[in-house]
């Protein structure tokens, strides 16, 4: 018998459970190396990843690793409980995003910057319902904003949209990249997720 999402272990998982968090956290970290490729808009976190990128000598990758960590730190006074996909997460991710630009480069035609737009909001939705259907612990972000909920009671979109709208915000005035691509993202991503998690039959997240 399958054991329900609440019972099972953030720190121990089956084959078939790291299989699903890895291809869903590398396909997380093409799909917001491909929006940062379009050079149209990142995503809320990645223009500040990409902001500090470009005060630093870290690559947009790295940075978004040390961004993870930050807000992973966060989590002690906020009680959080981390498991091995949010130490995965802070990883993956950042280094998904470095290999992606390695190989797509980051100077194309408008045509083909509008395709990795189109195509990156679909592909971080799917990574997105891999990874937490793995039940393995929210991202250092998510968590982040569960944490901040349960300690303030505010409602989860405001907190969501207030720490975004911060990372955003303090991205673009590092040098990040904010443009219709971040709006796209913005609108765009929780439909795309709730989509990508009937598609691979994540049903109950209240475990995260």
């Amino acid at each position: 018998m399958a054991l329900a999402p609440a019972t099972r272990s953030r720190w121990l998982a089956s084959p078939t459970r790291l299989i699903r968090l890895g291809c869903g956290l590398w396909l997380f970290g093409v799909g917001e190396g491909l929006l940062v490729a379009s050079h149209l808009g990142n995503s809320p976190w990645t223009v500040l990843a990409e902001g500090v990128s470009r005060q630093t000598p870290l690559s947009i990758g790295e940075a978004t690793i040390v961004i993870s960590v930050l807000a992973m730190l966060l989590w002690i006074p906020l009680r959080q409980r981390p498991g091995i996909g949010t130490i995965a997460n802070a990883i993956v991710i950042g280094v998904a995003i470095d290999v992606t630009l390695s190989i797509v480069g980051r100077h194309h035609p408008l045509g083909l910057s509008l395709a990795f737009m189109a195509l990156g909001v679909p592909v971080v939705a799917v990574g997105s319902a891999l990874y937490l259907g793995s039940y393995l612990g929210p991202g250092p972000r998510d968590g982040l904003m569960t944490g901040i909920h349960r300690r303030t009671g505010r409602p989860i979109a405001a907190i969501r949209a207030t720490l975004e709208v911060a990372a955003a915000t303090g991205g673009f005035a590092l040098g990040g990249t904010f443009g219709v691509g971040t709006i796209v993202f913005a609108l765009a991503i929780g439909p795309a997720v709730a989509q990508a998690l009937k598609l691979v039959g994540a049903r109950d997240l209240h475990a995260l």
